[in-house]
């Protein structure tokens, strides 16, 4: 990675955006043999919702397509020095485990054919957990819980560290405070990309820009079909009352979770009514979000299946802090990769909150969608695809 002052006149890659996403594209175009550039439109990269995002990991997923993708994620992160051939940057990896609870009769069959299915789908470590086997195993589960999904290889890791890692072993040239402002197009095809600090000439070029990925697109008169909603960090920086060993816990009838982070917590919850709101980079937090997932009066408060965090709210001594950032949604909650309708300008983003999970094999494919290395009918992914509406992913 070469932090650049001049503005480079021309690239053989531009990708727009420095946070995980660009990252990834970043290295597995170097990794392909080409010579990445990197705009980012603020003072760093990584520095906008990248590090906003719970850090996490998991194999436990509702279908193939997402499992397939962050398989190959997984791999990565598990052997991240062998894959970047760099050790400045550890992801401090967690193998904790993922564990979804749940209290409610009626969705006992739910997770009992749900883990049948990711059996067959070759995902065997994924446990079934009566609620006394689940109690056991993790004691602080209240008496409600009937039930448990359980995967104990999931985890945890440092996004930061991936993603300046990823730069890093990509050896690219990273220009900040550099925000596009226009394409030129010549016969619809790419010719270069305008920006606050001058012109870069290029024929390829790769929007990897998270929230801002449609106003980018919007650009060269693309319209691409992402929203973007909020979404809430609530950090707990020192709770003794958090086992250092607990897997990411997850209230499977609510989606409010928690995993052990810092000397504390990380709690998360997705509230599916949160209407869609513009890109922007200052995300305002609302402080009611710690209340939902504290106040044990809350339909979705954390201490509803486990008891410790009602002591938590009862004390009220322990410091809080809230981080916002933006999930960038598709339809069907799965992401935009490949060729987009000008000709030499890409789509790597829409990942709906799946970003650090599968922005690295997202990447890897694009990049192999680029050099021609797979065909683009074979891409699951693609920008013209029909989008099939489906639940969110509570995670």
């Amino acid at each position: 990675m070469d932090y650049s002052h001049e503005l480079p006149s021309e690239a053989e890659l531009l990708i727009i955006g420095g946070g995980v996403v660009g990252a990834a594209t970043a290295f597995y175009a170097a990794q392909a043999g080409l010579q990445p550039v990197v705009v980012e439109m603020r003072p760093a990269p990584c520095s906008l919702t990248t590090p906003a995002s719970t850090g996490a990991f998991r194999l436990q997923f509702d279908n193939l397509q997402e499992l397939e993708l962050v398989r190959e994620s997984v791999d990565l992160f598990l052997n991240f020095c062998e894959h970047t051939q760099q050790a400045k940057y550890d992801l401090g990896i967690r193998q904790q485990g993922y564990l979804f609870c749940t209290t409610d009769p009626q969705r006992l069959e739910w997770q009992r054919e749900l883990v049948a299915q990711q059996h067959d789908w070759g995902q065997e470590d994924i446990e079934l957990l009566s609620g006394d086997e689940a109690r056991e195993l993790f004691p602080y589960l209240g008496q409600n819980v009937l039930q448990a999904r359980f995967r104990p290889d999931d985890g945890f890791l440092d996004p930061k560290q991936l993603t300046m890692g990823l730069l890093a072993a990509s050896g690219a040239t990273v220009v900040l405070d550099c925000c596009v402002t226009g394409f030129d197009l010549h016969d619809g095809r790419l010719a270069a990309i305008e920006t606050n600090r001058g012109r870069i000439a290029t024929a390829q070029a790769v929007i990897a820009s998270g929230p801002f990925s449609g106003p980018v697109a919007a650009l060269a008169g693309l319209e691409l079909p992402l929203e973007t909603v909020r979404r809430h960090k609530l950090v707990m920086p020192e709770l003794p009352q958090v086992p250092r060993d607990a897997p990411m816990t997850i209230d499977e009838d609510t989606g409010a979770h928690w995993r052990p982070a810092l000397a504390g917590a990380y709690l998360l919850w997705t509230d599916p009514t949160t209407p869609p709101s513009d890109p922007s980079e200052a995300v305002q937090a609302d402080s009611q979000f710690y209340f939902s997932l504290l106040d044990p009066a809350s339909p979705t408060s954390v201490s509803r299946i486990v008891p410790f965090w009602e002591q938590v709210w009862r004390v009220n001594t322990a410091p809080w802090m809230l981080m916002a950032g933006q999930y960038t949604m598709t339809p069907d909650h799965r992401p935009l990769l490949g060729p987009s309708e000008v000709e030499g300008l890409w789509l790597n983003c829409g990942y709906s909150g799946h970003g650090i999970m599968g922005s690295p094999a997202g990447s890897r494919l694009l990049v192999d969608l680029l050099i021609g290395r797979l065909p683009a009918e074979q891409n699951q992914f693609r920008f013209d695809r029909e989008f099939e509406p489906r639940e969110l992913d509570i995670l």
